[in-house]
């Protein structure tokens, strides 16, 4: 069985010579062998495949897709040099996948999300200015949270106001301007963040009340809390606003920024789509769903073109 697990590994380290990262991959194989090796499986069969994917009832079926197709690309290349192997094939377990619906949070949320952020205990600690900052950077840049969670403070230059961000969705990088008040908050965190840790802390920009780097689900977590106690999420609600959901806002507040200024938002959207770090402008499309404002400008300019054409 040792065999299956070295060509488990061989094959990850392929993909990721080919630039492919592999993370949730590299999590759910080794419990894919694990499984084979309870079962006494040395070759991986279609049926083996479906037991171990649909194994949790709990898991809801677009995860069970998801585990299968991690086996279906293991599969692949064992196929190459063992016979025996069976590749599941496309179809088996199939789903639609469906986007969260987009939450447009008002200014007043906001603020309020910022304020709560700032009650969180310890009261004289780190923490409190930490979520304020991470969540108000999430808001005011419109990065994603992971993107905002890897920062290091080599990639803040406050003097030109420019964030770079490394290691994106999609493997580039890209420079994010900051406006000044972004800035000026950013330049407190970092003052209180040296007063707090004196030096004790990694390169990451956000951290915890130890210097350590942040736990992306105890960001969740905290982001959770704070809506509850905010009224954004109904106590106890597992939906709801989400920390994406401030790249929402932040696409849309641009898009209707340049209606108002009488711009031509159609040419402006490659700027937005490449700031956002989307590769096809076609992927920005998604963050303008259904908010009422943009409708309205929308309708504006429509009825101004039915003017100009009567």
């Amino acid at each position: 069985m040792n065999s299956l697990r070295e060509a488990m590994q061989d094959y990850l380290a392929l993909r990721r010579s080919l630039g492919f990262r592999m993370y949730e991959a590299s999590l759910k194989l080794p419990q894919f062998v694990d499984f084979m090796e309870q079962r006494n499986a040395s070759h991986i069969t279609i049926a083996l495949a479906l037991e171990w994917a649909q194994q949790r009832v709990s898991v809801r079926p677009p995860e069970w897709a998801r585990r299968l197709s991690f086996v279906r690309g293991l599969a692949r290349y064992l196929s190459a040099t063992d016979p025996l192997t069976e590749i599941p094939p496309w179809g088996l377990l199939p789903y639609r996948a469906r986007r969260a619906k987009p939450y447009l949070y008002s200014a007043a949320e906001v603020e309020g999300l910022l304020t709560a952020a700032l009650t969180l205990s310890p009261a004289k600690g780190l923490r409190p200015w930490t979520y304020y900052c991470l969540f108000g950077l999430l808001s005011a840049s419109g990065i994603r949270i992971g993107e905002a969670i890897a920062l290091e403070i080599n990639d803040l230059d406050l003097d030109a106001a420019v964030l770079t961000i490394r290691g994106t969705k999609f493997g580039r990088s890209r420079l994010v301007p900051l406006h000044a008040s972004t800035v000026a908050v950013l330049a407190d965190y970092l003052a209180r963040r040296e007063r707090f840790l004196v030096g004790r802390s990694g390169p990451h920009l956000f951290v915890s009340s130890r210097g350590h780097h942040l736990d992306a689900g105890e960001v969740h977590r905290t982001f959770y809390a704070l809506s509850r106690q905010t009224g954004l999420r109904e106590p106890g609600a597992s939906h709801g606003p989400r920390l994406h959901d401030f790249r929402h806002r932040f696409a849309a507040l641009a898009l209707l920024h340049w209606y108002q200024r009488g711009q031509d938002a159609e040419r402006q959207l490659p700027v937005l789509s490449t700031y956002m770090g989307h590769v096809h402008v076609a992927d920005t499309y998604w963050y303008f769903s259904a908010w009422p404002a943009l409708m309205a400008q929308a309708m504006l300019r429509l009825e101004r073109r039915w003017g100009e054409a009567s």
